[in-house]
Protein backbone atom coordinates (compact mmCIF):
# COMPACT_ATOMS: atom_id res chain seq x y z
CA UNK A 1 0.00 0.00 0.00
CA UNK A 2 0.66 3.68 -0.53
CA UNK A 3 2.13 5.41 2.41
CA UNK A 4 1.33 8.93 1.22
CA UNK A 5 -2.13 7.54 1.12
CA UNK A 6 -4.16 8.92 3.35
CA UNK A 7 -7.05 6.12 2.96
CA UNK A 8 -7.56 3.60 5.03
CA UNK A 9 -6.19 0.87 3.77
CA UNK A 10 -8.32 -2.66 3.22
CA UNK A 11 -7.55 -6.03 4.95
CA UNK A 12 -9.21 -8.76 3.77
CA UNK A 13 -9.70 -11.62 6.54
CA UNK A 14 -10.24 -15.34 5.57
CA UNK A 15 -11.20 -17.68 7.70
CA UNK A 16 -11.96 -21.51 7.30
CA UNK A 17 -13.90 -23.19 9.92
CA UNK A 18 -16.92 -25.06 9.42
CA UNK A 19 -18.19 -24.07 13.29
CA UNK A 20 -18.66 -20.33 14.54
CA UNK A 21 -18.07 -21.60 18.31
CA UNK A 22 -14.61 -22.83 17.24
CA UNK A 23 -11.53 -20.86 18.33
CA UNK A 24 -10.69 -20.63 14.86
CA UNK A 25 -13.56 -18.19 14.40
CA UNK A 26 -12.95 -16.41 17.87
CA UNK A 27 -9.55 -15.71 16.91
CA UNK A 28 -11.02 -14.39 13.71
CA UNK A 29 -12.84 -11.97 15.18
CA UNK A 30 -10.50 -11.31 17.53
CA UNK A 31 -8.30 -10.44 14.53
CA UNK A 32 -10.72 -7.97 12.77
CA UNK A 33 -11.23 -5.96 16.05
CA UNK A 34 -7.19 -5.74 16.52
CA UNK A 35 -7.42 -4.74 12.67
CA UNK A 36 -10.07 -1.87 12.78
CA UNK A 37 -9.04 -0.74 16.05
CA UNK A 38 -5.64 -0.03 14.39
CA UNK A 39 -7.21 2.41 11.40
CA UNK A 40 -8.24 -0.73 8.76
CA UNK A 41 -11.24 -1.22 6.81
CA UNK A 42 -12.13 -4.88 7.42
CA UNK A 43 -13.79 -7.47 4.69
CA UNK A 44 -14.09 -11.20 6.57
CA UNK A 45 -14.49 -13.27 4.70
CA UNK A 46 -16.41 -16.44 5.98
CA UNK A 47 -15.45 -19.72 3.67
CA UNK A 48 -17.73 -21.64 4.96
CA UNK A 49 -21.02 -19.22 6.14
CA UNK A 50 -21.08 -17.93 2.59
CA UNK A 51 -21.33 -21.22 1.36
CA UNK A 52 -17.98 -21.21 -0.87
CA UNK A 53 -17.43 -24.76 -2.88
CA UNK A 54 -13.86 -25.51 -1.98
CA UNK A 55 -14.33 -27.88 -5.41
CA UNK A 56 -13.13 -27.15 -8.96
CA UNK A 57 -15.51 -26.98 -11.83
CA UNK A 58 -15.79 -26.43 -15.47
CA UNK A 59 -16.44 -22.71 -14.98
CA UNK A 60 -13.14 -21.98 -13.12
CA UNK A 61 -10.63 -24.24 -14.61
CA UNK A 62 -8.08 -22.13 -16.37
CA UNK A 63 -8.17 -22.08 -20.12
CA UNK A 64 -4.06 -21.86 -20.65
CA UNK A 65 -4.97 -20.80 -24.54
CA UNK A 66 -6.94 -17.61 -22.60
CA UNK A 67 -5.66 -15.65 -19.73
CA UNK A 68 -8.90 -13.13 -19.93
CA UNK A 69 -11.30 -15.84 -19.46
CA UNK A 70 -14.09 -14.73 -17.22
CA UNK A 71 -15.05 -17.32 -14.42
CA UNK A 72 -17.98 -18.16 -12.58
CA UNK A 73 -19.58 -14.90 -10.94
CA UNK A 74 -18.59 -16.24 -7.38
CA UNK A 75 -15.57 -16.83 -8.20
CA UNK A 76 -15.20 -13.19 -10.04
CA UNK A 77 -16.91 -11.34 -6.92
CA UNK A 78 -13.90 -13.02 -4.50
CA UNK A 79 -11.33 -11.96 -6.95
CA UNK A 80 -12.39 -8.07 -6.61
CA UNK A 81 -12.35 -8.97 -3.39
CA UNK A 82 -8.73 -10.03 -3.12
CA UNK A 83 -8.05 -7.34 -5.45
CA UNK A 84 -10.00 -4.18 -2.68
CA UNK A 85 -7.80 -5.57 -0.25
CA UNK A 86 -4.25 -4.48 1.28
CA UNK A 87 -3.10 -6.92 3.14
CA UNK A 88 -4.89 -10.62 3.41
CA UNK A 89 -5.04 -12.51 6.85
CA UNK A 90 -6.25 -16.42 6.59
CA UNK A 91 -7.11 -17.73 10.23
CA UNK A 92 -7.38 -21.54 9.89
CA UNK A 93 -7.14 -24.70 12.15
CA UNK A 94 -4.08 -26.77 10.62
CA UNK A 95 -5.11 -30.21 9.27
CA UNK A 96 -2.03 -32.36 8.31
CA UNK A 97 0.63 -30.16 8.81
CA UNK A 98 -1.56 -28.18 6.26
CA UNK A 99 -4.30 -25.45 5.36
CA UNK A 100 -8.12 -27.33 5.38
CA UNK A 101 -9.55 -28.27 2.31
CA UNK A 102 -11.99 -25.04 2.70
CA UNK A 103 -8.99 -22.52 2.03
CA UNK A 104 -7.03 -24.64 -0.59
CA UNK A 105 -10.24 -24.97 -2.47
CA UNK A 106 -11.07 -21.29 -2.44
CA UNK A 107 -6.89 -20.77 -3.47
CA UNK A 108 -7.65 -23.05 -6.08
CA UNK A 109 -10.54 -21.65 -7.34
CA UNK A 110 -10.05 -17.94 -7.11
CA UNK A 111 -6.29 -17.34 -7.11
CA UNK A 112 -6.86 -18.68 -11.14
CA UNK A 113 -4.82 -18.25 -14.45
CA UNK A 114 -4.76 -14.51 -15.27
CA UNK A 115 -5.53 -12.86 -12.08
CA UNK A 116 -3.43 -14.47 -9.30
CA UNK A 117 -0.29 -15.43 -12.10
CA UNK A 118 0.28 -15.92 -15.80
CA UNK A 119 0.83 -12.00 -16.00
CA UNK A 120 4.17 -9.83 -16.27
CA UNK A 121 2.66 -8.75 -13.44
CA UNK A 122 0.31 -10.07 -10.78
CA UNK A 123 -2.73 -8.40 -10.09
CA UNK A 124 -2.01 -9.43 -6.41
CA UNK A 125 1.85 -7.41 -6.56
CA UNK A 126 2.17 -5.60 -4.01
CA UNK A 127 -0.04 -6.92 -1.35
CA UNK A 128 1.14 -8.31 1.91
CA UNK A 129 0.04 -11.85 3.31
CA UNK A 130 -0.39 -13.52 7.50
CA UNK A 131 -1.54 -17.05 7.68
CA UNK A 132 -2.41 -18.28 10.83
CA UNK A 133 -2.51 -21.68 11.15
CA UNK A 134 -3.98 -23.01 14.76
CA UNK A 135 -2.16 -26.12 15.76
CA UNK A 136 -3.81 -28.93 18.32
CA UNK A 137 -0.32 -30.10 19.63
CA UNK A 138 1.59 -28.85 22.03
CA UNK A 139 4.92 -25.97 21.95
CA UNK A 140 6.96 -28.63 22.61
CA UNK A 141 5.85 -31.06 20.26
CA UNK A 142 8.81 -31.78 17.23
CA UNK A 143 6.43 -31.43 14.89
CA UNK A 144 5.66 -27.81 15.42
CA UNK A 145 8.70 -26.44 13.64
CA UNK A 146 8.19 -28.99 10.99
CA UNK A 147 4.54 -28.02 10.38
CA UNK A 148 6.24 -24.10 9.92
CA UNK A 149 9.12 -25.31 7.51
CA UNK A 150 5.95 -27.14 5.51
CA UNK A 151 3.58 -24.16 5.81
CA UNK A 152 6.20 -21.27 4.99
CA UNK A 153 7.33 -23.77 1.76
CA UNK A 154 3.71 -24.31 0.61
CA UNK A 155 1.90 -20.71 1.04
CA UNK A 156 5.03 -18.48 1.28
CA UNK A 157 7.05 -20.55 -1.37
CA UNK A 158 4.57 -22.33 -3.43
CA UNK A 159 1.55 -19.54 -3.73
CA UNK A 160 2.29 -16.05 -2.40
CA UNK A 161 5.76 -15.92 -4.16
CA UNK A 162 4.47 -17.70 -7.74
CA UNK A 163 1.88 -14.84 -7.34
CA UNK A 164 3.77 -11.62 -6.98
CA UNK A 165 3.09 -10.75 -3.56
CA UNK A 166 5.72 -8.88 -1.96
CA UNK A 167 5.73 -10.04 1.52
CA UNK A 168 3.98 -13.38 3.21
CA UNK A 169 4.30 -14.06 6.84
CA UNK A 170 3.69 -17.96 8.54
CA UNK A 171 2.30 -17.89 12.12
CA UNK A 172 2.23 -21.37 13.75
CA UNK A 173 0.15 -21.43 17.26
CA UNK A 174 0.18 -24.41 19.20
CA UNK A 175 -1.43 -25.46 22.34
CA UNK A 176 -5.06 -25.09 20.47
CA UNK A 177 -6.39 -28.11 22.06
CA UNK A 178 -7.78 -28.16 25.42
CA UNK A 179 -6.35 -31.50 26.11
CA UNK A 180 -2.83 -31.55 25.37
CA UNK A 181 -1.65 -33.67 22.28
CA UNK A 182 1.81 -34.25 21.50
CA UNK A 183 3.88 -37.49 19.83
CA UNK A 184 6.31 -39.27 23.01
CA UNK A 185 9.85 -40.40 21.35
CA UNK A 186 8.26 -43.91 20.34
CA UNK A 187 5.59 -42.22 17.78
CA UNK A 188 2.91 -42.45 20.26
CA UNK A 189 0.10 -40.43 20.47
CA UNK A 190 -0.27 -38.82 24.50
CA UNK A 191 -3.47 -37.01 25.21
CA UNK A 192 -3.35 -35.23 28.41
CA UNK A 193 -6.19 -34.18 30.85
CA UNK A 194 -8.61 -31.33 29.23
CA UNK A 195 -7.27 -27.69 31.28
CA UNK A 196 -10.52 -25.85 32.77
CA UNK A 197 -11.33 -22.90 35.13
CA UNK A 198 -8.48 -20.42 35.99
CA UNK A 199 -5.35 -22.60 34.30
CA UNK A 200 -7.86 -22.67 31.05
CA UNK A 201 -8.64 -19.19 31.12
CA UNK A 202 -5.35 -18.32 31.47
CA UNK A 203 -4.19 -20.45 29.03
CA UNK A 204 -6.24 -18.97 26.20
CA UNK A 205 -5.39 -15.38 27.08
CA UNK A 206 -1.83 -16.18 26.31
CA UNK A 207 -2.64 -17.82 22.79
CA UNK A 208 -4.49 -14.64 22.00
CA UNK A 209 -1.31 -12.59 23.05
CA UNK A 210 0.63 -14.86 20.67
CA UNK A 211 -1.81 -14.05 17.70
CA UNK A 212 -1.96 -10.15 18.67
CA UNK A 213 1.45 -10.01 18.75
CA UNK A 214 2.10 -11.94 15.73
CA UNK A 215 -0.61 -9.53 13.87
CA UNK A 216 1.04 -6.64 15.15
CA UNK A 217 4.77 -7.27 14.12
CA UNK A 218 3.12 -8.29 10.46
CA UNK A 219 1.15 -4.63 10.67
CA UNK A 220 4.51 -2.71 11.95
CA UNK A 221 6.83 -4.42 9.26
CA UNK A 222 5.16 -2.34 6.62
CA UNK A 223 6.08 0.83 7.75
CA UNK A 224 8.70 3.03 6.20
CA UNK A 225 11.32 4.55 9.10
CA UNK A 226 10.79 8.16 9.03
Amino acid sequence: MSHNDTRRPTALVVVSHHRTDSLTAHIARRTVAQLEATGHRVDLLDLHAEGFDPRMNVADQPDWNDREKPYSPEVEDHMRRVLAADLIITVFPIYWAYVPALLKGWIDRVWNYGFAYGRSKSRLAGKRMLWIGLAGATADDAIIPAIHTMLDTQLSGGIAYYCGLSDSKIAVLPDAEERPQRLDSAGNLEIGEAISGAARDTHYADFERKVADHITNFLAADRIPA
